[in-house]
């Protein structure tokens, strides 16, 4: 949601910010600007619509200068609009600002400004902040750096979320930022240094990454970076060094991001599994230290999440109970600190997030610790805000996920949740050994297994070309197999627009059947052994009413009949989710693009939710 980019050099700014808008296009925007400083002037260029248009601007100017800010705005306040899109001037076009997050008292301070003579160009509540920023600089004390004041000023009388750039044309080598519950990184390169809003966009020029705390400040030259606190008290921080391949950003050969880390899928699990475990050895976790005296103080396990990352949570809570009898509840972060949640010291609260930057998923984390509950993050993003406020962090490593829909970010999830379940057996003494080997061992053959899948699509091209042209489809599954219809459902509304619903398949006779007429699609996930009967009696049901089924399954089906079946590997019912959603992921993917879709960009969606 949003993205913001920004360079201060011996470079061009402009090319620069260009690449890094083009590299945040996933985060979900629907215009795009940038500002320079120019001959003593700031120099604004922006467009609704893809940073490609913006980039047509910037070719008839010739855009020298060595610092700019740039930004990608999903509307909040204010309709997409070229007038409504960053970056934001103040009246006196001194300061200009790019700005991820919300606001929430920009009504009043609008008027305060209104008040002082101030007048707005903009819906957003953005312009506030390069006004206020004016309005403390020319009626500020005396002060060493005026300019870095008058930005604190205004930042103290913001209530919200966000992440602020600033520069200011009386200060042409200096940059200054900030940010409170929104992301916001520092790239350190040689003789100049990159902002952004997320890794990936600066990730070509630059492996040294500042990763900035709530209301903690920057300021930025060519050559250094300056930091302080709340009370601009300065102080160090540590650098880390962040290992992705930036490679791994591109789609290297392959139409479509999506589809590039679908067939990544393999090798994400096996980063994943890491060194984690052997057979014959128990599970370990580097900088994780939960012993066995807490965990059996535990009475219950809330996992928190949302989206995709709530489907791998219910999978996660099915290995929590069976191997751990530990009671596990899975909760929508963005209803869970509104339900008054019954939380105490013996709760362990386990919170899934592949950017680390979900804002409904970290208000959770905050409330759960308030109440005293232990909290553990999983993500994909090393230093990422939830992995800085939860009390323990395990990571996924599926590289960066550039596509809005998540695919091997979701079996990463999986995966790890299942780990992290033996690894509690394992502490509890809870199961029996020989079961959690068996386990293991079903663990480290998912890659293959994988690629196997990935191998046979055909089956599920030739029916998304069938049913490419649908309304409604319904998603069937019983046990951890519903769960794979739910992030099955879930995929075809995020990239083929075309409206489904997943469902219990024993809760079908209890009203959703009333929805099944002749020639809807009814798609089944058949994995659990125990079920298969009652699986079958159901999707038979769905039949008899005109139906087309697809039927995903590790089954042997003896004497039954589907339109379409596609064969997965058997494994262990823990994990078949990892195996069984990929089909879904590729029908999802074809469906998308028969009708001619952008399978990377989603309307109305963003990579990461920034705001709640």
């Amino acid at each position: 949601m949003c993205g913001i980019v920004g360079y201060i050099g011996k470079q061009k700014a402009t090319p620069i910010l260009i690449n890094g808008l083009l590299s945040l296009e996933y985060r979900g925007y629907d215009s795009s600007g940038l500002a320079v400083i120019e001959n003593n002037s700031i120099a604004i260029l922006k467009d609704k619509g893809r940073v490609s248009n913006l980039e047509e601007l910037t070719k008839n100017c010739e855009l020298t200068s060595h610092i700019g800010i740039a930004h990608t705005r999903w509307a909040t306040h204010g309709k997409p609009s070229k007038e409504n899109a960053h970056p934001h001037l103040d009246n006196s076009e001194q300061f200009v600002v790019v700005h991820n997050g919300i606001i929430e008292n920009y009504h009043e301070l609008r008027e305060f400004l209104t008040q002082k003579g101030y007048h707005f160009l903009s819906q957003t509540d953005t312009e506030v902040i390069p006004n206020l920023i004016h309005y403390y600089y020319s009626n500020g004390i005396a002060d060493e750096d005026p300019f870095l004041r008058a930005v604190k000023s205004a930042v103290d009388d913001l209530k919200g979320s966000y992440a602020i750039e600033v520069i200011s044309k009386l200060y042409p080598d200096k940059m200054i930022v900030v940010r409170k519950d929104s992301p916001l990184v520092i790239g350190k390169g040689n003789g100049e240094n990159f902002v952004a809003s997320d890794i990936p966009a600066i990730l070509s020029y630059t492996k040294d990454f500042y990763l900035l705390d709530d209301n903690e400040y920057a300021v930025l030259s060519a050559d250094t970076i300056h930091f302080y606190d709340n009370t601009l008290s300065e102080h160090s921080k540590a650098i880390k060094n962040i290992e992705w391949d930036a490679t791994a950003a591109e789609k290297n050969g392959y139409e479509d991001y999506m589809l590039k880390e679908i067939y990544e899928q393999p090798n994400a699990i096996r980063e994943t599994i890491g060194s984690h475990f052997t057979l014959g050895e128990k599970c370990s976790f580097d900088d994780l230290s939960i012993e066995k005296d807490y965990l059996s103080t535990i009475n219950k396990i809330f996992i928190v999440a949302c989206g995709t990352a709530m489907h791998a949570g219910l999978v996660g809570k099915n290995a929590m109970e069976k191997l751990c009898h530990i009671p596990t509840e899975v909760d929508i972060a963005s209803e869970f600190r509104y339900r008054d949640p019954i939380i105490d010291e013996k709760t362990l609260c386990i919170y899934i997030s592949q950017s680390g930057e979900t804002a409904d998923t970290i208000a959770a984390l905050k409330l759960a610790k308030s109440k005293g509950a232990k909290t553990l993050a999983v993500s994909n993003v090393i230093g990422s805000s939830i992995t800085r406020e939860a009390d323990y962090t395990i990571y996924t490593h599926a590289g960066p996920e550039i596509a809005v829909a998540s695919t091997k970010a979701y079996t990463s999830q999986v995966v790890l949740m299942v780990i992290l379940a033996i690894y509690f057996a394992e502490t509890l003494n809870s199961c029996d050994t020989s079961e959690l080997e068996s386990l293991k061992s079903d663990i480290l053959d998912l890659p293959s297994k994988l690629e196997a899948v990935l191998d046979e699509t055909r089956t599920i091209e030739r029916f998304a070309k069938k049913i490419y042209t649908e309304h409604d489809m319904y998603f069937l599954g019983r046990g951890s197999d519903y769960y794979v219809a739910m992030e099955g459902s879930l995929k075809l509304k995020e990239i083929s627009y075309i409206h489904s619903e997943a469902y219990a398949a024993g809760e079908l006779k209890h009203g959703p059947i009333a929805l099944i007429e002749n020639g809807v699609t009814v798609i089944s996930i058949l994995t659990n052994p125990n079920l298969v009967e009652k699986c079958i009696s159901n999707i038979q049901e769905v039949i008899t009413r005109g139906a087309k089924t697809l039927v995903i399954t590790n089954q042997k089906l003896h004497n039954v009949h589907f339109d379409f079946v596609v064969n997965i590997p058997e494994t262990n019912s823990f994990i078949s989710p990892i195996l069984s959603v990929v089909p879904l992921q590729l029908l999802s993917y074809y469906i998308a693009k028969n009708k001619g879709l952008d399978v990377d960009k989603p309307r109305n969606l963003a990579k990461s939710v920034t705001v709640e």
